[in-house]
Parts: C-alpha cells; sequence; structure tokens
C-alpha cells in the first residue's frame, strides 16, 4: 500500500509540474501560409471601381513558406491546367514572385524572365496583390484571405 501511495504522489508532483501550453498564435503580419483568393478589384488610378468575387466553383490557393511559393487554380467550366512553383520575397509594401515550373497554359502569358512584382496590402488575414502599369499605376488585383 506505501508503494501504491508512493506512485500516487510521485504522478500527482509530475502532473502539478507539467506546463500546460497551447499552439502559438500564427503572426498574421506574413505571408507565410496558405491563401484563398475570394475577390478581384480592378482599378483607375488609385480608386477601385469594380469588385468582382470569385464565381462558384472557382479556386485559386496560394502557399508560401520558407521563401517559396505554390499555387494552383480550378475553374470547373474550363479544361486548362493553372499552377505554378517558384520563389518570392515580400517587404511590407511590395511582393516579388519567380516562377520556376508552372503549367503550359501559364508558361503561354509569363513574361520572358517568369517574374511578377506586384503591390502588397497585407491586413492581418487577408492581403492583396496589386498590379501595376510601367508607370506605377494599379491596374487590378487578386485579393485573398488566409486559410491556414
Amino acid at each position: 500500500m506505501k508503494k501504491l501511495l508512493g506512485l500516487v504522489f510521485l504522478m500527482l508532483i509530475l502532473v502539478a509540474g507539467t506546463k500546460l501550453s497551447s499552439p502559438e498564435p500564427q503572426n498574421n503580419n506574413t505571408l507565410e501560409g496558405t491563401w484563398e483568393l475570394v475577390s478581384f478589384n480592378n482599378y483607375d488610378g488609385n480608386d477601385v471601381v469594380s469588385i468582382l468575387p470569385a464565381t462558384d466553383g472557382y479556386r485559386q490557393i496560394k502557399m508560401y513558406y520558407n521563401g517559396k511559393v505554390m499555387w494552383t487554380r480550378y475553374v470547373p467550366t474550363d479544361s486548362i491546367e493553372w499552377f505554378g512553383y517558384g520563389s518570392y520575397t515580400a517587404t511590407d509594401s511590395t511582393l516579388t514572385e519567380k516562377l520556376e515550373y508552372m503549367s503550359a497554359s501559364m508558361r503561354k502569358i509569363a513574361n520572358e524572365n517568369m517574374e511578377w512584382h506586384m503591390e502588397l496590402v497585407l491586413e492581418g488575414n487577408m492581403y492583396s496583390q496589386i498590379f501595376t502599369d510601367e508607370d506605377g499605376n494599379r491596374i487590378n488585383s487578386e485579393n485573398y484571405k488566409r486559410i491556414d
């Protein structure tokens, strides 16, 4: 009986000394994570002139981890494949993606160096990548929400 009481006492000490912890909250001030496209904006100068939600069934996902980006797009009414993989760099206000590998459909419209420079607006669990013309005028954007 003494051994049993000693064992119970030892277990209580071990349990009492155990630190309960929850997962660290995700830093929402970073692109690191998985994102889903929710809408597009069209601009006239710096003004948004239209907001277009993603259509039913349309799904575009981007993943940013350890300096790498991977994305895929599914359009239920289209049999063309859209995906890409490469590296990215981000600052407080800019996002640059340089693809190394992509679908044939993406390669047809890619620029020569397969690199895209965009304005970045990151606010909590939402971000926008804004495409600009050669004079820095906003053209359109893709708007994403964090899903992981």
